[in-house]
């Protein structure tokens, strides 16, 4: 992975709850999200561990939010992720993308 706002940041793997339908766990996919890295939430929904946690932090969330992270599933993480803020690793940030940052200390993008 590059070097980029992204890898540096962190913010919103460490502000927001992350959701999204089972179908994307590796037991349901292969390369999908560990299963024991979510809880169930209802019906078909998981969440992402640590996502719910006051304060929030991504089970999956590796490093200092602010100067280096990584994702340690970033290859099979879940569209949540993937969806989230496109741009930013280009220094193009969104409104959700700025308030995770600020949530840290972080200036917008």
């Amino acid at each position: 992975m590059s070097d980029d706002h992204c890898t540096r940041c962190g913010a919103c793997c460490a502000a927001f709850r992350v959701d999204f339908h089972r179908s994307e766990l590796a037991s349901a996919t292969a390369g999908g999200v560990p299963d024991a890295m979510t809880v169930p939430v209802i019906g078909e929904l998981v969440r992402m561990r640590g996502t719910d946690d006051a304060p929030p932090r991504c089970v999956a969330l590796a490093g200092d939010i602010g100067s280096g992270v990584r994702c340690t599933i970033y290859a099979g993480r879940p569209s949540p992720c993937r969806d989230f803020a496109p741009y930013a690793a280009l220094g193009i940030g969104e409104d959700a993308c700025d308030r995770a940052r600020r949530r840290h200390g972080l200036s917008p993008l």
